[in-house]
C-alpha cells in the first residue's frame, strides 16, 4: 500500500511540475514587439535607454539609462538579462548614483556601453558624464568583475592624460579583441589593452554632428551609423563604409525610408546575432518620449538587411522573432479577437470622443484631446493589446488594467506622437493569469516639447489620444 501511494504521489508531483513547466512556457513573451513598453519579470517596465547587449555564456545582458518621469538627472544604469531577447529579467542597477563626483547628483550620465576585456577578463562600462546643462562633458568608464554585479565607477578615460571632451558615445570591439571608444562628430578611439585609456585616436572629425554613433562589422566591411542633432526628435539616420576603420569612410546617406525618421527610433546599438544558418544585425533604436523617459518611451529593435556594403531597414517590422539557433528571423501577426473602435457595446467612451474618418490621413479612429477623456473595455482573456493612430498633435495617456475586483494591477503611460500619421501597435499589457479585467485608457491632457541649444523648439501640438482597435487574446 505504502509503495502504491508513494508512486501516485511522485506521478501527482511529475505531473504538477510539467503541467507548470507548459503553464510557464506558454506566459512567456513570443516575439521582439517594436514601439509598446516591455515588462519584466515583475511586470515593471523595462527601462533601459542608450543601450547595449553583450552575450555572455549563452546569456544576453542588456544595459542602459535607468530613467526617470520627471527629470533629466542620472538615476542610475541598469542591467537586464536575457535568454531569448524577449523576455527580459531585471538583474539590478549595476552603477547607482554616486555620492558626488561626475555621476553624482544633479549629474547626466548617458549611453552605458559594457564590453569585456579579453586581456583581463574584466567588465568595463564606458558612459557620457556632464552636468545638466550639458557643458562639462566627458566620457567616463566603472569596471566590475562579474557581468551583473555593482561597477566601480573609475572617473573619465584619459587619452595623453586629459578627458575625452564629447557628448554622445558608443564602443566597438573588433573581431581581434580589439576595443575602441566612439564619439559624435566622427571621433574613434583606441583602447589599450586593458581597455582602461586610450592610446591614439585613429579617426578625427569625420563628419559633422552625429550623434549616437554605432559601428559593427560584416565581413570585411565596417559600418558607421549616426543621427542628425534635432535634441529629443527622431530624425533619419544615415552611415558611412569603411573596409578600414582609419578608412577612408564614405557617406551613404539614409538606411531606413526618407522621412520615416528612422521608424521614429535613434540607433543605440547593433547586435549580431549568429547562428547555423546566416547572422541577423538587430538594430537596437530608442524612441525618446520627452519628459516621461520611464514609462512612456520604448524600443524599436528591427532586422537589418545587410547587403556587401550596405544597410536598409526597408519597412517597419511590428512585431518577428528571431531563432538563436539557426540566426534566421521571421514576423509574426499578433492574433486575437478584433474589437474595432466603432463598437460601442464592447467600447464605453466618455463624452468628448469624436469618430470620423480623416481627409488628410485616411484613418478612422476614435480621439479626444480632453483631458480626463476615457474609454474602458472589459475583457476575458489573459493579454490585451491597443492599436493607436499617432500624428504631429499626439499625447500622452494613461493605460491601466483593473482585476475583477476593481483592483487596479497594471499601470503605464504611453504617447501618441509622431511627426506624420501612423497606425500601429501603442501597447500591449504583460501576460496576465487568464481571467476577468478591465482596461482604461485617459487622457493626460499633456504632451511633450523640447528644445535645442539654439531655441529651436520640437514635439507635439495637442494632447490628442487615440483608438484605432483592441485586440485581446484568450
Amino acid at each position: 500500500m505504502f509503495q502504491k501511494n508513494y508512486k501516485n504521489t511522485i506521478l501527482r508531483v511529475a505531473f504538477f511540475i510539467i503541467s507548470s513547466l507548459a503553464t510557464a512556457q506558454k506566459s512567456n513573451v513570443d516575439a521582439i514587439y517594436s514601439g509598446i513598453p516591455w515588462f519584466d519579470q515583475n511586470k515593471n517596465t523595462v527601462s533601459a535607454r542608450g543601450a547595449n547587449i553583450v552575450k555572455e555564456n549563452g546569456k544576453y545582458y542588456l544595459f542602459g539609462e535607468y530613467k526617470s518621469d520627471s527629470i533629466i538627472d542620472f538615476t542610475g544604469f541598469s542591467c537586464y538579462s536575457s535568454d531569448d531577447l524577449y523576455n527580459w529579467k531585471f538583474e539590478n542597477i549595476v552603477l547607482p548614483v554616486q555620492e558626488s563626483g561626475k555621476i553624482g547628483p544633479g549629474r547626466i550620465g548617458e549611453r552605458p556601453k559594457v564590453m569585456k576585456c579579453p586581456k583581463t577578463g574584466e567588465y568595463i562600462m564606458y558612459m557620457h558624464t556632464d552636468d545638466l546643462k550639458y557643458k562639462d562633458q566627458c566620457v567616463g568608464y566603472a569596471t566590475s568583475k562579474t557581468i551583473n554585479g555593482i561597477y566601480t565607477f573609475q572617473g573619465p578615460i584619459l587619452f595623453n592624460g586629459q578627458p575625452i571632451k564629447k557628448w554622445d558615445m558608443g564602443t566597438f570591439q573588433d573581431t581581434d579583441g580589439s576595443g575602441y571608444i566612439i564619439t559624435h562628430s566622427g571621433n574613434l578611439y583606441k583602447l589599450s589593452d586593458d581597455y582602461k585609456s586610450v592610446t591614439e585616436q585613429i579617426v578625427k572629425d569625420m563628419t559633422g554632428q552625429c550623434e549616437a554613433p554605432v559601428i559593427f562589422k560584416h565581413d570585411n566591411t565596417y559600418f558607421w551609423l549616426g543621427s542628425s542633432l534635432t535634441s529629443w526628435e527622431r530624425n533619419d539616420n544615415y552611415y558611412f563604409t569603411a573596409t578600414s576603420l582609419k578608412g577612408p569612410w564614405k557617406s551613404q546617406g539614409f538606411f531606413a525610408p526618407k522621412d520615416s525618421l528612422t521608424w521614429n527610433s535613434q540607433t543605440t546599438f547593433v547586435l549580431p546575432v549568429t547562428g547555423s544558418k546566416e547572422t541577423t544585425y538587430l538594430f537596437m533604436g530608442d524612441r525618446w518620449a520627452f519628459p516621461h523617459q520611464k514609462s512612456a518611451a520604448t524600443y524599436v529593435w528591427q532586422p537589418l538587411t545587410v547587403k556587401n556594403d550596405s544597410i536598409y531597414l526597408p519597412d517597419y517590422k511590428e512585431n518577428w522573432q528571431i531563432n538563436l539557433k539557426t540566426g534566421e528571423w521571421s514576423t509574426l501577426k499578433l492574433k486575437g479577437q478584433i474589437i474595432p473602435n466603432s463598437d460601442t457595446k464592447k467600447i464605453k467612451y466618455s463624452s468628448n470622443w469624436k469618430t470620423q474618418a480623416s481627409v488628410k490621413d485616411a484613418f478612422s479612429d476614435s480621439s479626444s484631446n480632453v483631458k480626463g477623456a476615457s474609454f474602458s473595455v472589459n475583457f476575458k482573456g489573459s493579454q490585451i493589446g491597443l492599436y493607436g493612430v499617432a500624428r504631429p498633435n499626439g499625447g500622452y495617456a494613461r493605460v491601466e488594467i483593473q482585476n475583477a475586483n476593481g483592483k487596479t494591477i497594471q499601470s503605464n503611460l504611453i504617447e501618441m506622437y509622431c511627426k506624420y500619421p501612423e497606425s500601429s501597435l501603442k501597447y500591449l499589457s504583460p501576460i496576465l493569469k487568464k481571467g476577468n479585467y478591465k482596461l482604461i485608457v485617459t487622457v493626460l491632457g499633456k504632451h511633450g516639447n523640447w528644445y535645442k541649444k539654439d531655441g529651436t523648439e520640437f514635439g507635439s501640438t495637442g494632447n490628442f489620444v487615440s483608438l484605432d482597435k483592441i485586440v485581446v487574446k484568450n
